[in-house]
């Protein structure tokens, strides 16, 4: 059974490529941190932030994209762990089907923060097991 998480913490460094996200346990207190890069950091702080942006960014693309083809985005599921890179789907309903979209974990949850409500995010346990693991 998948785990619902939050995003907790952004770390942004203008000093290196790598930037950082955690997240942590809605109802219980493992948490893990997961290295993105500066852009999908900067989409998922602005929207944080709730600053605007004049035109639709990558991650905005995305959400009205499937929206006009009349899918609902539904959640985000971390799924994987393999050599210290996570792998996630994008969840999205369409004609009563849920449909799973292979997708980075930054980007997902960048599409899951542009969302209004954002989406929910979910660690599937044998993973979360492992990255709670690997950070402590």
């Amino acid at each position: 059974m998948p785990v619902e998480m939050q995003l907790s913490r952004i770390i942004i460094s203008e000093i290196h490529d790598q930037q950082i996200i955690y997240l942590s346990e809605l109802d219980g207190h493992r948490q893990f941190p997961i290295v993105i890069g500066i852009f999908e950091a900067t989409s998922i702080e602005r929207r944080i932030k709730g600053i605007q942006t004049p035109r639709p960014l990558t991650h905005d693309l995305v959400v009205q994209a499937i929206e006009q083809m009349e899918g609902e985005l539904d959640s985000v599921v971390i799924n994987d762990l393999r050599d210290g890179t996570y792998f996630a789907e994008l969840r999205v309903r369409r004609g009563g089907e849920l449909i799973a979209i292979d997708a980075r974990p930054s980007d997902a949850i960048a599409v899951a923060v542009t969302c209004d409500p954002p989406l929910p995010i979910f660690v599937v346990e044998e993973v979360l097991d492992e990255a709670s693991a690997d950070s402590a």
